[in-house]
């Protein structure tokens, strides 16, 4: 009973840490950004990504992929790439919150992508939950409410794409390991992206170099807690803890960029983030059910 306790209690350290580390890297985007153009940003990102996952490439060269794995590899790639673009884009041009609290929208574009695409089924609980986290998000971008801008149209569409780009990464997790698929990612969108950062080049001063070298430090230092996360502790229990990214979102950017407080952004988070959770605890405890049954056998 104690172990479980302290397991989920490092559980939620490493989601804060995780929250701390994605805000952090949307704050550098946003302030290291705004002079690149989006698809040049991203690939320099993704550069000093490299750098940093090198160790894990060698070894991959060495020990070599399933062939038949290369066009699920590619196909996420293409995604992931656009998604970036459209991100990087996304957060120079309108509120850190927002892009952060439309961001939710990314498990459950894969939930429904399983559901659409792979044939994986949705039982009626999942569905009204994947609904009301729908209607967080219309709460977040209140459309004829107020006029939608190409920002917030940008970072839906990266929202899109990026739960397709997951729901690709979950069926080839089946056969490979996490680190060979983390690593492949960082190999085909710098590869996508160099062609789209040639054009219209623009020279990057030693100030936004930096900036986006900690960028790539910040983002895998936050897949790596992430990744501790969900070792040590349930996705039912750290799930919950993603609200605080969005809390911090607002608070970065009002401190830093005079972004405006907007409650219904942080309404509209919330409702999202408590479908996601739910739906998240539903699917463990469904696992848990067949485990049994299956032990019981």
């Amino acid at each position: 009973m104690t172990e479980t306790i302290r397991n989920d209690l490092a559980g939620v350290f490493w989601m804060v840490v995780t929250g701390l580390c994605f805000v952090a890297v949307n704050g550098l985007v946003k302030y290291f950004g705004q002079g690149l153009p989006p698809a040049q940003s991203a690939f320099i990102r993704f550069l000093f990504g490299l750098v940093l996952l090198a160790p894990i490439l060698v070894k991959i060269a060495r020990q070599g992929i399933p062939k038949d794995l290369y066009g699920p590899f590619i196909l996420r790639g293409a995604l992931h790439t656009l998604a970036v673009i459209l991100w990087f884009y996304a957060m120079t041009q309108i509120p850190i919150a927002e892009v952060t609290a439309i961001g939710f929208l990314n498990p459950i574009i894969a939930t429904l992508g399983a559901a659409i695409l792979l044939g994986e089924a949705l039982s009626w609980r999942r569905g009204m939950a994947i609904l009301v986290a729908l209607g967080g998000a219309l709460v977040v971008l209140r459309p004829g409410m107020r006029v939608l801008e190409l920002g917030h149209l940008a970072q839906i569409s990266a929202a899109v794409l990026f739960g397709l780009s997951y729901l690709v990464a979950r069926r080839v997790a089946q056969r490979v390991p996490a680190e060979i698929v983390v690593a492949m990612l960082s190999v085909t969108v710098p590869i996508g992206l160099f062609p789209l950062a040639l054009i219209g080049w623009v020279t990057p001063d030693p100030g936004q170099l930096l900036g986006l070298a900690l960028v790539a430090v910040f983002a895998t230092a936050g897949h790596y807690t992430m990744t501790r996360a969900f070792a040590v502790a349930p996705m039912a229990v750290t799930q919950p803890v993603t609200f605080l990214q969005l809390i911090w979102a607002g608070l970065l950017g009002m401190a830093l960029f005079a972004e405006p407080f907007d409650p219904m952004v942080m309404l509209g988070g919330g409702i999202m983030i408590a479908a996601i959770s739910y739906i998240t605890w539903r699917e463990a405890r469904l696992r848990a059910s067949e485990d049994s049954q299956r032990n019981s056998e």
